[in-house]
């Protein structure tokens, strides 16, 4: 048997392209939103959701509203 390569899968982080900061969009709005459920209204959790509805419907159809939005602003594409 062939010995499997032992690697790292690890994004650019020489520039900050559309993918990469979708990422930290997304990364933000959970933790904030996840952090306003717990400290001011619980309802906060549906927009914890709705961020990850729209991170599974962009890794199914690649359709990202946010990437739109940053493209528009001057964001570059990888």
């Amino acid at each position: 048997m062939e010995e499997e390569k032992k690697c790292t899968y690890k994004i650019a982080t020489d520039h900050w392209y559309i993918e990469r900061s979708v990422y930290a969009v997304a990364g933000i709005f959970v933790l904030g939103s996840a952090l306003l459920a717990f400290f001011v209204h619980l309802n906060w959790i549906y927009f914890t959701m709705f961020v990850g509805l729209m991170l599974i419907g962009f890794s199914v159809t690649g359709y990202c509203p946010m990437a739109i939005i940053m493209n528009k602003c001057g964001i570059k594409k990888k």
